[in-house]
């Protein structure tokens, strides 16, 4: 029997041709990429960072959090707007930016450095699940989970299509969040460690002086990060948004397919971003009001313990064995989420600098998975060298961090330059639009300030 050809998620055929779903419950049932995105958002960023800037800094860092997760998604729905109405990828959109360029823009370039920036919280997270299962299998040393859990890696994600990279993200998800939320509601009924006063401290819109770079660091991997944002229309062309919409024509079917499925992605994107939000602000509270008032700090080799106590703290020690299950779901969901994505980008890169025909999908497949083996063993090489997992995630919480003015200005120069006018978004959302680039890049300007002039 002869090998059937592989099926490229990338090329447009007329059989792909779809009608958008229109009920509320119809729409639900086409959702899917939010959801891997939530599984590489929930992750290092919510466990180790977001509870570290809890402890570093108390409550006062609480809004930063939230604006952090509401106001980015609409630079993603912009990103995604853009690739069901014009079928370009996250790298095609921005190779597409004036600047310098080496065979590809220079924010492609950008992309790219970020990324093996990032490797450095792929490797925490590599340390983190390890050091769960060295507790909960003494006998196996911390550096043979490791190598075990690249193995596994490797295994799941090499040839490992779109639905297989679902189906386990929007598990691990459900699960940790569930018991974090079950975490945090308990920490509401216990008066040392929360109040109303205590919250409304986290809403006088201060920078945590001692905690800037945390916060910076916090501010760019909670909610959707930089990565997470080059990520996103990858999912949303191998889930089919832009296929089923076709070829841009001006004909009134066409604009009504492209504003059905920019509608499909839209509620995708405000499903994940409640269930990271909710996520983050659990992991937040936790960590302000557990590990702050105890004087803690998820460091070293001493991470996983810290953190156990905002679950034993409030649940009982019974709650240390779901914690460790939960964080092996958390961490190693995150190294898988964010491995399948980033190697589907950087496979992307390597087209557009001519490494191969955008419709030679086989050799697309064999870029991909070159890629999951460079983007695996990296992070374990950074294991081995030994550096402190909390500050491998701050490193790429900056990189990244760094990167969002970029992606905002990146854009917005898409949008009033080569959206297609037929999907352009209404003045409320393009405000809303105007105001997370703006916040964006304040951020980033008054972290650059602080570094140079302390």
């Amino acid at each position: 029997m002869s090998k059937q050809p592989l099926k490229d998620p990338y090329a447009y055929h007329d059989e792909d041709v779809a009608e958008p779903p229109r009920s509320f419950w119809q729409i639900l049932r086409r959702i899917g990429p939010g959801m891997i995105l939530a599984a590489s958002i929930v992750g290092s960023g919510e466990l180790i960072a977001t509870t570290a800037l809890g402890a570093e800094v108390g409550y006062i860092a609480l809004w930063i959090i939230i604006i952090s997760c509401v106001l980015k998604p609409a630079i993603q729905s912009e990103m995604g707007r853009f690739t069901i109405a014009t079928g370009k990828t996250g790298l095609g959109s921005f190779n597409m930016i004036p600047g310098p360029r080496l065979g590809v823009s220079w924010v492609v370039w950008m992309w790219a450095f970020m990324v093996l920036v990032t490797m450095f919280q792929i490797g925490a997270m590599f340390a983190g699940v390890a050091q769960v299962l060295n507790t909960l299998v003494p006998g196996v040393t911390i550096t043979m989970w490791v190598i075990g859990l690249l193995g596994l890696s490797l295994w799941l994600l090499l040839g490992g299509g779109y639905e297989r990279v679902e189906h386990l993200a929007t598990f691990k998800v459900g699960l940790f969040t569930m018991i974090t939320l079950l975490c945090a509601m308990v920490l509401v009924s216990k008066p040392e460690y929360f109040s109303v006063q205590m919250v409304m401290e986290g809403f006088s819109f201060k920078l945590p002086g001692q905690g800037l770079a945390t916060a910076v660091a916090v501010f760019g991997i909670t909610g959707v990060g930089a990565a997470e944002l080059f990520m996103y229309p990858y999912w949303c062309v191998e889930k089919g948004y832009a296929r089923y919409t076709g070829i841009r024509d001006t004909s009134p079917a066409w604009k009504s397919r492209a504003l059905g499925w920019v509608k499909v992605m839209n509620t995708d994107i405000v499903a994940s971003m409640v269930v990271y939000t909710i996520a983050t602000l659990a992991f937040y509270l936790l960590g302000a009001g557990v590990l702050h008032s105890q004087g803690l700090r998820p460091e070293g080799s001493e991470m996983i313990a810290v953190l156990s106590k905002m679950y034993t703290e409030t649940l009982g020690s019974w709650a240390l064995w779901v914690f460790y299950v939960g964080a092996c779901a958390t961490l190693y969901g995150t190294i898988f989420a964010a491995t399948a994505a980033n190697s589907r980008v950087y496979s992307d890169m390597a087209c557009l600098l001519g490494l191969f025909d955008r419709g030679d999908y086989a050799a697309r497949v064999k870029w991909r998975n070159r890629f999951v083996c460079a983007l695996l063993f990296i992070p374990v090489a950074l294991y081995f060298l030994k550096v402190n997992p909390t500050q491998m995630v701050r490193i790429g919480g900056v990189a990244q961090a760094m990167m969002l003015p970029v992606i905002a200005i990146s854009v917005l120069y898409l949008r009033y330059k080569h959206m297609p006018p037929e999907v352009k978004t209404g003045v409320p959302f393009t405000i809303t639009l105007w105001t997370a680039c703006a916040f964006t890049i304040f951020m980033m300007g008054y972290y650059t300030i602080r570094l140079v002039w302390g």
